[in-house]
């Protein structure tokens, strides 16, 4: 199929983009250049900015996969100009589209948070971000039908990812595992290659969305004993609520975010690979060099 990714260069997208061109496909980025521009030298590339891609008016693809959609206006504009030009629209959205945060077992079909009254659509802020991506998710199935998914996910983790980057250098270097968060607090994870290979076959096969693509639910703790696992060295463990760079309200108040349910991405295709190998491999990919970037938000 001929591809057309939003971004593509960094953190989830870099894994998108391997995944596509492993199965064969023909693919076109588009995005500003700025970031690792070395990367993929082989496809096609259009640059523009998210805001104005009136760049894109001039070609058609089967699908798009848009993993940079942050801004409402941005999602818009693209939306109008690939409509015509695109067979299929995959949306990168998030669990934090759930109007509830306590209740589990909840389905793509929970209610959703609401777009607070006079938003602007072309200015981000965190008290936005979950709104922002169900405003995205709702123009886009106005414009699209069928012809649109929305895949939300949480913690994303692996490779040039940031979430749980602590713990893999922690693993790596033999440092403290830092969790701010409560032991039995329940978690939900994918890891970025499993969620690259479940946006690519949602977009090829044109599955209709929403999908919830996260891990079965897990107590902290267990998926902690788990990533230390992969090292024989007993590491320090620190569950200070006031640690940084992990943190997690500990009154419950967001427990049902990570109490999802994932069947119908798992019927749609979606394969999990254990937390163990996920944490193996950012080991590896640490010991090679590598530092985990900021989280993005």
């Amino acid at each position: 199929m001929n591809l057309l990714i939003l971004g593509g260069t960094k953190n989830l997208g870099r894994h998108v983009v391997e995944a596509a061109l492993r199965d064969g496909h023909e693919v076109t980025l588009f995005n500003r250049g700025r970031t690792a521009p070395h990367l993929f030298p082989e496809v096609r590339r259009i640059t523009g900015e998210r805001a104005a891609p009136d760049a894109l008016a001039g070609a058609e693809w089967d699908g798009v996969i848009d993993l940079s959609g942050l801004l409402v206006h941005d999602v818009r504009r693209s939306a109008e100009v690939l409509r015509d030009r695109v067979g299929h629209y995959t949306f990168m959205s998030s669990i934090a589209v759930y109007a509830d945060k306590v209740l589990p077992g909840q389905t793509e079909d929970a209610a959703l948070l609401s777009w607070p009254p006079d938003a602007p659509e072309n200015v981000f802020t965190m008290d936005l971000y979950g709104p922002s991506k169900v405003r995205a998710e709702q123009l886009l199935t106005t414009r699209y039908g069928d012809r649109t998914a929305a895949v939300r996910s949480g913690f994303v983790v692996g490779p040039y990812n940031p979430d749980f980057g602590n713990w893999g250098e922690a693993l790596a270097t033999g440092g403290t595992l830092e969790c701010a968060a409560r032991p039995d607090q329940p978690i939900q994870w994918i890891d970025a290659r499993d969620l690259a290979d479940f946006l690519l076959l949602v977009t090829i096969n044109r599955l209709p969305g929403p999908f919830t693509a996260v891990s079965s639910t897990w107590r902290m703790a267990d998926l902690l004993d788990a990533w230390h696992s992969v090292v024989p060295a007993d590491l320090p463990i620190d569950w200070t609520p006031e640690v940084d760079r992990f943190h997690l309200p500990h009154d419950g108040s967001n427990d049902g975010t990570f109490q999802l349910a994932n069947n119908r991405a798992v019927a749609a295709g979606l394969r999990l690979r254990p937390p163990t190998a996920s944490a193996r491999d950012y080991l590896h990919w640490i010991r090679q060099g590598n530092t985990p970037p900021p989280p993005p938000h």
